[in-house]
């Protein structure tokens, strides 16, 4: 068990009751783990070649730290926001990256083998944002595992522990929100 001084949920408390200091003691121990995250994730993705793990954490930080009456319940909370975010900053590079100043539809890398989902080869980042966004409507529980296994790189049982869900539920889920987008995306 983690010590109390140190538990990310205890620290979050601690900042939204005032604590100033609880936000420096809560900065290296999430840093930490989500440019973990991010160096899996963009070592895995490689349609993002320019963009290190570092710069990735500290925009999803700014943005974190930059909303106002930014609250986190606990450190899942935190972890939801944070891979939405970095969802985020993904699709704009990629919306930027397709726009014709920058080369159009030229693309360097197959997304479709980057995503590890069964979708059309064609598919494109904005386009799989409004997908999520539409299942995010009918399921958002499902659109939250996508998000953290995507584009926070995280593994089944560590999306079970983020969300408080038993494995098999972020199994189905994952599997279904797998065929959801397919069908989506090749329409």
């Amino acid at each position: 068990m983690a010590d109390i001084a140190t538990d990310p949920q205890t620290l979050i408390q601690r900042w939204r009751h005032g604590d100033a200091a609880a936000l420096d003691s809560l900065l290296p121990l999430v840093y930490a783990d989500l440019r973990a995250i991010a160096a899996r994730e963009l070592r895995g993705h490689r349609g993002h070649d320019t963009l290190q793990p570092t710069a990735l954490v500290n925009d999803v930080f700014v943005r974190l730290l930059g909303q106002d009456g930014v609250a986190f319940e606990n450190s899942a909370h935190l972890f939801n926001a944070a891979a939405r975010i970095m969802r985020q900053i993904l699709v704009d590079r990629a919306r930027k990256a397709a726009s014709e100043k920058h080369g159009g539809a030229w693309r360097r890398d197959d997304f479709t083998e980057a995503l590890q989902l069964p979708i059309p080869e064609q598919t494109r980042l904005p386009d799989l944002d409004a997908a999520l966004a539409a299942l995010e409507q009918l399921d958002a529980r499902m659109a939250q595992v996508v998000e953290l296994r995507y584009f926070v790189g995280l593994s089944v049982p560590e999306v079970a522990r983020v969300l408080g869900l038993d494995e098999r539920t972020v199994y189905r889920d994952w599997a279904a929100a797998r065929a959801w987008l397919r069908d989506r995306l090749e329409s």
